[in-house]
């Protein structure tokens, strides 16, 4: 299937490659269907792309990453909700921000893809130890003016 893009143009991809959120992500619980898209082999950031809206797309990792102590609690209700029937078969990532020098990552807020049906959701966590800032990394003097 042909996906528009604002920052790739057309691209294809598919079929079964569509997550789909049932009910969307926070803000944004019109827009369902999504794609995940890698800009290379060997990148830890990736694109979250709208397949409805050409503009919408988010900036993800998994937060494994940068934080190897970050955890989602899972509790059964939600492991039904995505069908999941084991933990191994679940992927998290989050979504990321460029705050001043710092790439931060939305801890609070994960989302949880199950990878055999590609069917996610986006959880809101309780914990307070984690943040929607949570600093993830710094961005070099370098990479910073060409993100800019």
């Amino acid at each position: 299937m042909e996906v528009r893009t604002t920052r790739f143009g057309v691209i294809d991809i598919a079929e079964d490659r569509v997550i789909t959120f049932p009910r969307g992500l926070l803000g944004f619980s019109e827009f369902q269907r999504y794609c995940l898209l890698e800009p290379g082999d060997d990148s830890c950031f990736f694109w979250l792309q709208s397949v409805d809206d050409a503009a919408l797309a988010f900036v993800v990792t998994d937060p494994a990453m940068f934080v190897p102590e970050f955890s989602v609690p899972i509790r059964p209700d939600q492991m039904g909700d995505l069908g999941l029937n084991r933990l191994e078969d679940a992927q998290v990532f989050v979504i990321v921000n460029k705050v001043e020098q710092q790439l931060t990552g939305n801890l609070q807020g994960p989302l949880v893809i199950n990878t055999l049906s590609r069917v996610g959701e986006q959880l809101v966590l309780a914990e307070k130890r984690w943040t929607t800032r949570h600093p993830l990394v710094k961005v070099a003097a370098a990479a910073a003016r060409a993100i800019a």
